[in-house]
Protein backbone atom coordinates (compact mmCIF):
# COMPACT_ATOMS: atom_id res chain seq x y z
CA UNK A 1 0.00 0.00 0.00
CA UNK A 2 1.29 3.67 -1.14
CA UNK A 3 1.35 5.74 2.29
CA UNK A 4 1.21 9.94 1.12
CA UNK A 5 1.53 11.76 4.15
CA UNK A 6 -1.03 14.96 3.05
CA UNK A 7 0.68 17.59 5.87
CA UNK A 8 3.85 18.09 6.98
CA UNK A 9 6.43 20.84 7.75
CA UNK A 10 10.30 21.87 7.21
CA UNK A 11 11.47 24.25 8.87
CA UNK A 12 15.32 25.96 9.43
CA UNK A 13 14.30 28.99 11.84
CA UNK A 14 11.57 30.84 13.76
CA UNK A 15 9.41 29.92 16.71
CA UNK A 16 7.09 26.74 15.86
CA UNK A 17 3.20 28.35 16.60
CA UNK A 18 0.69 25.90 18.42
CA UNK A 19 1.64 22.61 19.22
CA UNK A 20 4.26 22.03 17.06
CA UNK A 21 7.65 20.95 18.37
CA UNK A 22 9.51 23.49 20.41
CA UNK A 23 12.57 23.29 18.13
CA UNK A 24 14.85 25.36 16.11
CA UNK A 25 14.68 23.15 12.74
CA UNK A 26 13.14 20.60 11.39
CA UNK A 27 14.86 19.36 8.19
CA UNK A 28 14.22 17.26 5.60
CA UNK A 29 16.84 14.47 7.10
CA UNK A 30 15.09 14.48 10.08
CA UNK A 31 11.73 13.79 8.16
CA UNK A 32 12.85 11.36 6.13
CA UNK A 33 14.01 9.39 8.78
CA UNK A 34 10.85 10.02 10.95
CA UNK A 35 9.07 8.73 7.55
CA UNK A 36 10.86 5.73 7.33
CA UNK A 37 10.59 4.67 10.87
CA UNK A 38 6.63 4.91 10.39
CA UNK A 39 6.33 3.24 6.98
CA UNK A 40 5.70 6.30 5.11
CA UNK A 41 6.60 5.91 1.74
CA UNK A 42 6.07 10.14 0.94
CA UNK A 43 5.09 13.43 1.77
CA UNK A 44 3.49 17.24 0.71
CA UNK A 45 5.14 20.03 1.92
CA UNK A 46 3.23 22.85 3.45
CA UNK A 47 5.87 25.48 4.60
CA UNK A 48 4.90 27.10 7.85
CA UNK A 49 4.53 30.65 8.15
CA UNK A 50 6.62 31.09 11.16
CA UNK A 51 9.65 30.31 8.76
CA UNK A 52 10.03 32.86 5.79
CA UNK A 53 12.90 31.03 4.45
CA UNK A 54 10.28 27.46 4.30
CA UNK A 55 9.41 27.92 1.03
CA UNK A 56 12.63 28.11 -0.20
CA UNK A 57 13.63 25.03 1.94
CA UNK A 58 10.69 22.85 0.60
CA UNK A 59 12.06 23.46 -3.13
CA UNK A 60 15.29 22.16 -2.64
CA UNK A 61 14.07 18.99 -0.88
CA UNK A 62 11.35 18.31 -3.13
CA UNK A 63 14.21 18.93 -6.23
CA UNK A 64 16.20 16.44 -4.03
CA UNK A 65 13.70 14.01 -3.01
CA UNK A 66 11.37 13.65 -6.25
CA UNK A 67 9.94 10.29 -5.39
CA UNK A 68 9.26 11.27 -1.53
CA UNK A 69 8.50 15.16 -0.93
CA UNK A 70 6.11 17.38 -3.21
CA UNK A 71 5.03 21.06 -2.07
CA UNK A 72 2.12 22.98 -1.92
CA UNK A 73 3.42 26.38 -1.68
CA UNK A 74 1.70 29.97 -0.79
CA UNK A 75 2.76 33.35 -1.86
CA UNK A 76 1.38 37.04 -0.33
CA UNK A 77 -2.31 36.88 -1.73
CA UNK A 78 -1.86 41.01 -0.69
CA UNK A 79 0.42 41.14 -3.40
CA UNK A 80 -0.72 42.36 -6.21
CA UNK A 81 2.89 40.77 -7.78
CA UNK A 82 1.40 37.20 -6.79
CA UNK A 83 -0.98 37.42 -9.78
CA UNK A 84 2.09 37.14 -12.35
CA UNK A 85 3.26 33.61 -9.99
CA UNK A 86 0.39 31.68 -10.46
CA UNK A 87 1.20 30.34 -14.66
CA UNK A 88 4.58 29.60 -13.77
CA UNK A 89 3.90 28.35 -10.43
CA UNK A 90 4.08 24.02 -10.99
CA UNK A 91 7.05 24.63 -13.12
CA UNK A 92 8.60 24.52 -10.02
CA UNK A 93 10.09 21.33 -8.33
CA UNK A 94 7.62 19.49 -7.00
CA UNK A 95 5.63 22.08 -6.63
CA UNK A 96 1.74 20.61 -7.30
CA UNK A 97 -0.29 23.32 -5.37
CA UNK A 98 -1.30 26.04 -3.19
CA UNK A 99 -1.69 26.28 0.88
CA UNK A 100 -3.15 29.19 2.24
CA UNK A 101 -3.56 29.44 6.35
CA UNK A 102 -4.67 32.94 7.24
CA UNK A 103 -2.67 32.73 10.65
CA UNK A 104 -0.80 36.08 10.24
CA UNK A 105 -2.26 39.07 11.96
CA UNK A 106 -4.66 40.91 9.26
CA UNK A 107 -4.86 37.44 7.60
CA UNK A 108 -7.91 36.54 8.94
CA UNK A 109 -10.66 38.47 7.24
CA UNK A 110 -8.83 37.68 3.63
CA UNK A 111 -11.75 35.08 2.62
CA UNK A 112 -14.45 37.49 3.23
CA UNK A 113 -12.81 41.08 2.38
CA UNK A 114 -12.09 40.37 -0.90
CA UNK A 115 -8.47 39.83 -0.98
CA UNK A 116 -8.86 36.26 -2.15
CA UNK A 117 -11.44 37.20 -5.14
CA UNK A 118 -8.64 37.21 -8.12
CA UNK A 119 -7.09 33.42 -6.54
CA UNK A 120 -9.75 31.67 -7.07
CA UNK A 121 -10.47 32.00 -10.98
CA UNK A 122 -6.57 31.76 -11.46
CA UNK A 123 -5.68 28.15 -9.53
CA UNK A 124 -9.14 27.12 -11.33
CA UNK A 125 -7.35 28.01 -14.74
CA UNK A 126 -3.87 26.90 -14.20
CA UNK A 127 -5.32 23.58 -12.94
CA UNK A 128 -3.92 23.82 -9.61
CA UNK A 129 -5.49 22.83 -5.96
CA UNK A 130 -5.67 24.79 -2.89
CA UNK A 131 -5.68 23.36 0.30
CA UNK A 132 -7.31 25.89 3.09
CA UNK A 133 -6.84 26.08 6.57
CA UNK A 134 -11.15 27.14 6.93
CA UNK A 135 -12.66 25.84 9.86
CA UNK A 136 -13.56 29.41 10.63
CA UNK A 137 -15.35 30.07 7.86
CA UNK A 138 -16.24 26.73 6.31
CA UNK A 139 -19.43 27.97 4.66
CA UNK A 140 -17.87 30.85 3.01
CA UNK A 141 -15.85 27.46 1.04
CA UNK A 142 -19.20 26.20 -0.19
CA UNK A 143 -19.70 29.96 -1.85
CA UNK A 144 -16.07 29.57 -3.51
CA UNK A 145 -17.02 25.89 -4.89
CA UNK A 146 -20.67 27.53 -6.60
CA UNK A 147 -19.12 30.30 -7.81
CA UNK A 148 -15.84 28.35 -8.87
CA UNK A 149 -17.12 24.30 -9.90
CA UNK A 150 -14.10 23.78 -11.37
CA UNK A 151 -11.74 24.42 -8.51
CA UNK A 152 -10.13 21.57 -6.77
CA UNK A 153 -10.22 22.66 -3.17
CA UNK A 154 -8.84 20.93 -0.05
CA UNK A 155 -9.90 21.28 3.48
CA UNK A 156 -7.14 21.41 6.25
CA UNK A 157 -7.16 19.68 9.39
CA UNK A 158 -10.33 18.01 8.74
CA UNK A 159 -12.18 21.28 9.13
CA UNK A 160 -11.09 21.24 12.84
CA UNK A 161 -10.27 23.84 15.93
CA UNK A 162 -6.67 22.84 16.69
CA UNK A 163 -6.91 24.20 19.74
CA UNK A 164 -10.03 21.87 20.72
CA UNK A 165 -10.13 18.33 21.67
CA UNK A 166 -13.19 15.72 22.00
CA UNK A 167 -16.63 16.90 21.19
CA UNK A 168 -15.81 20.84 21.60
CA UNK A 169 -13.57 19.63 18.45
CA UNK A 170 -16.03 18.43 16.30
CA UNK A 171 -18.78 21.49 16.75
CA UNK A 172 -19.06 22.45 13.23
CA UNK A 173 -18.98 19.09 11.52
CA UNK A 174 -22.32 19.54 10.08
CA UNK A 175 -20.80 22.82 7.88
CA UNK A 176 -17.97 20.56 6.73
CA UNK A 177 -20.28 17.40 5.95
CA UNK A 178 -22.73 20.09 3.85
CA UNK A 179 -19.88 20.75 1.69
CA UNK A 180 -19.33 17.24 0.74
CA UNK A 181 -22.11 18.36 -2.01
CA UNK A 182 -18.99 20.21 -4.33
CA UNK A 183 -17.73 16.97 -6.17
CA UNK A 184 -14.44 19.77 -6.41
CA UNK A 185 -14.31 19.65 -2.67
CA UNK A 186 -11.66 17.19 -0.48
CA UNK A 187 -10.54 16.65 2.92
CA UNK A 188 -7.51 16.07 4.60
CA UNK A 189 -7.93 13.57 7.47
CA UNK A 190 -4.86 15.16 9.14
CA UNK A 191 -3.92 16.07 12.47
CA UNK A 192 -6.87 13.16 13.57
CA UNK A 193 -5.09 12.17 16.88
CA UNK A 194 -4.74 15.65 17.80
CA UNK A 195 -8.34 16.67 18.22
CA UNK A 196 -8.77 13.22 20.87
CA UNK A 197 -7.79 13.29 24.65
CA UNK A 198 -7.76 9.44 24.71
CA UNK A 199 -5.14 7.07 24.54
CA UNK A 200 -4.29 5.46 21.08
CA UNK A 201 -6.29 4.14 19.18
CA UNK A 202 -8.72 7.33 19.87
CA UNK A 203 -12.02 6.17 19.99
CA UNK A 204 -13.90 8.56 20.85
CA UNK A 205 -13.22 10.39 17.22
CA UNK A 206 -13.71 7.02 15.53
CA UNK A 207 -17.26 8.22 14.70
CA UNK A 208 -16.49 11.49 13.57
CA UNK A 209 -14.19 10.00 11.05
CA UNK A 210 -17.03 7.88 10.16
CA UNK A 211 -19.40 10.58 9.50
CA UNK A 212 -16.75 12.07 7.10
CA UNK A 213 -16.18 9.04 5.28
CA UNK A 214 -19.49 8.60 4.79
CA UNK A 215 -20.15 12.04 3.17
CA UNK A 216 -17.15 12.61 0.84
CA UNK A 217 -16.34 9.13 0.70
CA UNK A 218 -12.42 7.45 -0.18
CA UNK A 219 -12.03 8.96 -3.10
CA UNK A 220 -12.09 12.76 -1.82
CA UNK A 221 -10.62 12.07 1.97
CA UNK A 222 -6.67 12.52 3.02
CA UNK A 223 -4.77 10.77 5.18
CA UNK A 224 -2.04 12.49 6.82
CA UNK A 225 -0.53 13.88 10.12
CA UNK A 226 0.59 17.54 10.54
CA UNK A 227 3.71 14.84 12.47
CA UNK A 228 5.11 17.72 14.38
CA UNK A 229 2.17 18.35 16.54
CA UNK A 230 1.33 14.97 16.91
CA UNK A 231 0.66 13.51 20.39
CA UNK A 232 2.18 9.88 18.97
CA UNK A 233 4.13 8.53 16.65
CA UNK A 234 4.07 8.67 13.06
CA UNK A 235 3.41 4.66 13.23
CA UNK A 236 0.46 5.11 15.47
CA UNK A 237 -1.28 7.90 13.25
CA UNK A 238 -0.59 5.51 10.10
CA UNK A 239 -2.38 2.51 12.12
CA UNK A 240 -4.88 4.36 13.17
CA UNK A 241 -6.37 4.02 9.96
CA UNK A 242 -5.05 0.57 8.23
CA UNK A 243 -5.91 -1.51 11.51
CA UNK A 244 -8.49 0.37 14.11
CA UNK A 245 -11.40 1.40 11.63
CA UNK A 246 -13.20 -1.87 10.61
CA UNK A 247 -15.68 -0.23 8.53
CA UNK A 248 -12.79 0.95 5.88
CA UNK A 249 -12.70 -1.56 3.23
CA UNK A 250 -8.78 -2.59 1.71
CA UNK A 251 -9.50 -0.78 -1.48
CA UNK A 252 -11.03 2.63 0.23
CA UNK A 253 -7.81 1.94 2.72
CA UNK A 254 -5.26 2.09 -0.62
CA UNK A 255 -7.22 5.32 -1.56
CA UNK A 256 -7.58 6.99 1.69
CA UNK A 257 -3.65 6.57 2.76
CA UNK A 258 -2.42 7.85 -0.17
CA UNK A 259 -3.54 6.82 -3.85
CA UNK A 260 -6.43 9.57 -4.31
CA UNK A 261 -4.43 12.93 -3.05
CA UNK A 262 -1.70 11.68 -5.51
CA UNK A 263 -4.99 12.14 -8.16
CA UNK A 264 -5.89 14.84 -6.70
CA UNK A 265 -2.95 17.38 -6.79
CA UNK A 266 -1.25 15.36 -9.76
CA UNK A 267 1.80 13.53 -8.20
CA UNK A 268 2.78 10.87 -9.87
CA UNK A 269 4.48 8.28 -7.82
CA UNK A 270 5.27 5.02 -8.21
CA UNK A 271 3.82 2.18 -6.43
Amino acid sequence: MLIVDAQVHLWGSGSPTGAHRKIASFSAEDLLKEMDEGGVDAAVIHPPSWDPGSGDIALEEAKQHPNRLAILGKFPLDDPKSKSLVDGWSKQPGMLGFRFTFLQPGQETWPTDGTMDWVWPAAAQAGLPIALMASKFLPVVGQVAEKHPDLKLILDDIGRFCTATDAPAWENLPELLALAKYLKMAVKATGAPSYSSAPYPFKNIHDYIHQIYDSFGPSRMFWGTDITRMPCPWKQCVTMFTEELPWLAEKDKELIMGRALCDWIGWDLPG
